[in-house]
C-alpha cells in the first residue's frame, strides 16, 4: 500500500511540473551577428506569436513546460522551426532566403507539424511560393501539385481530381477548407485567392479526420491572420484581354496582447476571352468582389475566440462559353455563335466562430460555421450553343430557390502542444446541416421540335429540394514504439441522412401548368467507418520512409428530377466505396539545401458513382455503375544549387482504369470494361526555375528572372473515352524586382499561346484552356 500511495504522489507531482509554465526570451539574428527586429515568432498549435524588437529580442512571459516548436519567419529570410524542451532561453539565426530552403508546416494531421515529418503525400506552398506561381484560383494548382486536376467547365466552378478520384456530383471528391471551413459543395465554393499565409494539397483519401467530401484528398488554404504587428499591402495586377486586379489590406492589433483585427478586399475584372459571332460581342465579362475580415479575441495566453466573415460576389457576362463541339472549338478557339446571352449573378457568404484552448493537459478547439450561395441567371441562358432557337435554361425564380445553406459544427480535443509523452491522441465530433433548393425551366423555343421537343414554346419546369444532415466522431493516436519508429491508428463513424423531394410540371403559352412528377420526396440513410493505419521510421533526423492504409468513403444521394423521361427521380444510389496503399519517403540533403519526398499509390474502388448528363436541362444524376484501380508515382523536388538559384520540380503519374463499367448507351447496355477515367491526365509534371540577384543587402533589393514548364499528359472527358486532349506544354514566366516593401513584376503565362481543352462534356461541347496572357504587377507592403 506504502509503495502505490508513493507512486501516486510521484504522479501527481510529475503531473504539475508537466503542467507548470515558464518564461522564454532570446534574441533573433542573421548570419553576420546583425540583430534582426520584426521578426514574426509562433509556438506551434498554441495562441502565442509574438515579434522581436529593435534589438532583436523577443519575450514570452508565459509558456508551457515541455517540448515546443517555433517557426521564425519574415520576408527576405528562410522560415526555421526550432523544437525546444525546457528551454528558458533562445537565439537563433536566420538565414538569407537566397541561401536556404524554408522550413514548411503544415495542419494535415489537424496539428500544425514540419511537413517533412507528416507521414503522407503533402504539397505545401508557402505565401512566397503562392506569389512565385502566380497563384490567383484553385484551379491554378492543376501541374503545381503531382496528380492533380483542375477544370473550369464554364460557369467558374472548378472540378477538381486527386490520382484519378474526381467529383461526379455537386459534391466533390476533393474537400476544400479554408481557414478551417469545409467548403461545402460547388455552389459554396470560394475559388478566388489572395491574401495567403499557405496551401497545404494532401492526396489521397483524407475521411478519418477530415470527413466528407475528402475520398480525393483535401486542399487546405490558410489565410494571413492578424497578430500585433501592423502591416498591410496594396496590390494591382494589370494584363491583356482587358484584366483587372485590384487588393488591398491591413491586419493590426486594436488593443495590444488581446484585440485583433484584420481586413482585406479583393476586385477582379476582365473583358473575356471568347468572341460571339452571332451578335460581335464579348461573351464572357466577368467582375466580382471578395473580402475576408477578422476579429479576434485573445482571453489569456491559452484561450482564443475568432470571428472570420468572407463573402464573395461574381457577375459573369456570358456563363457557359462553350463550342458545340471539340472540333469546334480547337478549329475556332474563341469563338462562339449563341444567340442567347444572360448574366450569373452568385453570391457567396462564409462565417466562422472558433474558439481555441491550448491547455497544459490538453487542446481544444471548436468552430461554428455557415455557409450560403444565391446563384442565378439573369434571363435563359443558351442549353444548345448554337444561334437557332432551341433550348434556353431558366433559374431566375427568386430568392427562394437556387440559394443553398449549410451549417457546420466541429469540436475537437488533442494532446497538448507541449507534451513529451510517446503517445499522442486526437479526437472529435462533426455536424452538418444543408438545404438545397433548386428551380429550373428548360424552354424549348420555335426550333425546339428539331431536338426532339413535342411542341414549340414549351416549358419543363424541375423542382428539386434536397435537405441533409449528418454526424460523425473521429479520433487517431500516434505511439512511438522505438526511438525511431512510430505507429498512428485512426478511425472515424460517419453518419448521414438525405431527403429529396420533386415537383415535374409542363408549361404550354396560354394553359394550366400540367404536372407531369407529382410532389413527391424520398429518403436515404448512409452511415460506414473509416479507418487508416499508419507506420513511420525515422533512418535520420532528415530522411524518413512511411506507409499507410487507409478506407475511403463517399456518401451515396438521391437522383434528381429531369427532363429524361427513362432516368427515374427520387432513386438512391449506394456509397463508393476505396481501399488505398502508399509507401513514401521524405529527405532532407545538405543542410536543408535540397528536398526529395517520393511516394507510391494503389486504390481500389468500388460501386463506383458515375455521372450521367441529363439534356437538355443539364441535371446530372449518379449511378453506381463500376470498379476501378489507380495505381501511380509521384516525386517533388527542391534545391538552391547555388545563391539565389531556386529549382522546384513535381512528376506525377496515374494509371487509373475501370475494371468494370457498364452503362445503358443508346437502348443497349455498353460494356466500357478497361476505359480510363475521366478528368485524369495519364502524366503531369511541371518544373520551375528561379534567379534572385541580390542588389542591395541593406534595403534587400532583388533582380529575380523566373520561368516555368508544365506537362499534362493524355486524358478523356467522358465514359466512353471517345472525347480526347492529347498531352500538351504550357510555358510561363515573369522578371521583376522585388523588396521588403515591394514587388514588381512584368509576367506572361501560356507563352506558347497553346490552344487546349480544359473541360468537355459527355456530349461533346466544350470550353477552352486559357490563352497567352500578359501584364504586370505591383505589390507594396507596409
Amino acid at each position: 500500500m506504502k509503495k502505490i500511495i508513493s507512486l501516486i504522489c510521484l504522479s501527481i507531482i510529475f503531473s504539475f511540473a508537466a503542467n507548470a509554465q515558464q518564461k522564454l526570451s532570446g534574441t533573433v539574428k542573421d548570419s553576420k551577428n546583425v540583430a534582426l527586429p520584426a521578426i514574426s515568432i509562433q509556438i506551434l498549435n498554441t495562441n502565442l506569436n509574438t515579434t522581436t524588437n529593435a534589438d532583436g529580442n523577443f519575450e514570452f512571459n508565459t509558456v508551457p513546460a515541455g517540448k515546443l516548436s517555433i517557426r521564425f519567419s519574415a520576408i527576405g529570410y528562410a522560415t526555421t522551426i526550432k523544437t525546444i524542451t525546457n528551454n528558458q532561453n533562445l537565439d537563433v539565426v536566420l538565414a538569407d532566403a537566397n541561401l536556404k530552403l524554408d522550413e514548411v508546416t503544415v495542419f494535415a494531421q489537424k496539428t500544425e507539424e514540419n511537413i517533412q515529418n507528416v507521414p503522407m503525400s503533402v504539397t505545401a506552398l508557402s505565401a512566397t511560393k503562392v506569389n512565385d506561381y502566380r497563384i490567383q484560383n484553385t484551379r491554378d494548382l492543376a501541374t503545381i501539385v503531382p496528380n492533380l486536376y483542375s477544370s473550369n467547365p464554364g460557369d467558374g466552378r472548378n472540378v477538381t481530381s486527386i490520382r484519378g478520384i474526381g467529383t461526379t456530383s455537386y459534391d466533390p471528391a476533393v474537400a476544400t477548407y479554408i481557414d478551417g471551413v469545409n467548403q461545402f459543395g460547388l455552389d459554396t465554393y470560394i475559388a478566388s485567392l489572395f491574401d495567403i499565409e499557405r496551401i497545404e494539397v494532401l492526396r489521397g483519401p483524407q475521411g478519418t479526420l477530415y470527413g466528407r467530401n475528402a475520398m480525393g484528398g483535401v486542399i487546405n488554404i490558410v489565410t494571413k491572420q492578424p497578430t500585433n504587428n501592423t502591416n498591410g499591402f496594396a496590390g494591382i495586377d494589370i494584363g491583356n484581354f482587358g484584366q483587372q486586379r485590384y487588393s488591398a489590406g491591413i491586419r493590426t492589433a486594436l488593443i495590444k496582447d488581446k484585440l485583433f483585427f484584420g481586413a482585406a478586399g479583393l476586385y477582379n475584372k476582365q473583358n473575356g476571352f471568347y468572341t460571339n459571332t452571332f451578335n460581335n460581342s464579348k461573351f464572357d465579362k466577368l467582375h466580382g468582389y471578395l473580402g475576408n475580415y477578422y476579429l479576434k479575441f485573445q482571453a489569456s495566453s491559452k484561450f482564443a475566440l475568432t470571428l472570420n466573415v468572407k463573402h464573395n460576389e461574381n457577375r459573369n457576362n456570358g456563363t457557359f462559353p462553350l463550342a458545340g463541339s471539340v472540333e469546334e472549338a480547337l478549329t475556332n478557339p474563341f469563338q462562339l455563335n449563341q444567340n442567347a446571352t444572360t448574366q450569373m449573378v452568385d453570391n457567396l457568404f462564409n462565417t466562422s466562430l472558433s474558439a481555441n484552448y491550448s491547455g497544459d493537459a490538453f487542446n481544444f478547439s471548436s468552430q461554428t460555421a455557415y455557409q450560403s450561395n444565391y446563384r442565378y441567371y439573369t434571363q435563359p441562358i443558351d442549353g444548345d450553343f448554337s444561334p437557332i432557337d432551341g433550348v434556353s435554361i431558366i433559374n431566375n425564380y427568386g430568392k427562394d430557390w437556387n440559394k443553398v445553406q449549410v451549417y457546420t459544427q466541429e469540436i475537437k480535443f488533442s494532446s497538448p502542444a507541449s507534451s513529451t509523452s510517446s503517445f499522442k491522441w486526437l479526437a472529435g465530433l462533426y455536424g452538418f446541416h444543408q438545404y438545397n433548393p433548386v428551380k429550373q425551366g428548360t424552354f424549348f423555343g420555335a426550333d425546339g421540335p428539331l431536338l426532339g421537343a413535342p411542341f414549340p414554346n414549351v416549358t419543363s419546369l424541375n423542382t428539386n429540394t434536397g435537405k441533409s444532415y449528418g454526424l460523425a466522431a473521429f479520433g487517431q493516436v500516434s505511439y512511438a514504439l522505438t526511438e525511431k519508429l512510430e505507429a498512428t491508428l485512426g478511425l472515424r463513424y460517419d453518419y448521414e441522412h438525405k431527403k429529396q423531394s420533386a415537383l415535374g410540371q409542363f408549361l404550354m403559352d396560354g394553359m394550366e401548368p400540367i404536372t407531369t412528377q407529382n410532389d413527391t420526396s424520398s429518403t436515404a440513410n448512409f452511415k460506414a467507418f473509416s479507418p487508416k493505419f499508419t507506420l513511420a521510421y525515422a533512418i535520420t533526423e532528415n530522411n524518413n520512409l512511411y506507409g499507410n492504409y487507409s478506407r475511403g468513403y463517399r456518401a451515396g444521394g438521391i437522383t434528381q428530377l429531369g427532363s429524361d423521361p427513362s432516368v427515374l427521380p427520387l432513386v438512391s444510389y449506394k456509397p463508393e466505396y476505396s481501399n488505398n496503399f502508399e509507401i513514401g519517403s521524405k529527405n532532407t540533403f545538405l543542410n536543408n539545401l535540397l528536398t526529395l519526398n517520393v511516394s507510391a499509390f494503389y486504390i481500389r474502388l468500388t460501386d463506383a458513382q458515375v455521372p450521367v448528363l441529363i439534356l437538355p436541362d443539364a441535371v446530372t444524376v449518379t449511378r453506381n455503375a463500376g470498379k476501378l484501380t489507380s495505381k501511380g508515382l509521384e516525386a517533388e523536388l527542391s534545391a538552391k544549387p547555388f545563391k539565389g538559384f531556386n529549382v522546384d520540380y513535381n512528376f506525377g503519374y496515374t494509371d487509373a482504369k475501370y475494371t468494370s463499367l457498364q452503362l445503358p448507351q443508346n437502348g443497349a447496355i455498353a460494356n466500357l470494361d478497361g476505359n480510363r477515367q475521366l478528368y485524369t491526365p495519364n502524366l503531369t509534371s511541371m518544373l520551375a526555375l528561379q534567379y534572385s540577384y541580390e542588389v542591395d543587402k541593406t534595403s534587400k533589393l532583388n533582380l529575380v528572372a523566373r520561368g516555368e514548364w508544365a506537362f499534362t499528359g493524355n486524358q478523356f472527358y467522358d465514359l466512353g473515352n471517345n472525347i480526347q486532349q492529347k498531352g500538351y506544354n504550357l510555358y510561363n514566366a515573369k522578371i521583376g524586382v522585388t523588396q521588403k516593401h515591394f514587388d514588381l513584376f512584368l509576367w506572361g503565362r501560356n507563352l506558347g499561346n497553346r490552344t487546349y481543352i480544359d473541360y468537355a462534356y459527355d456530349f461533346g461541347a466544350a470550353h477552352l484552356g486559357n490563352p497567352k496572357t500578359y501584364g504586370v504587377s505591383l505589390m507594396v507592403r507596409f
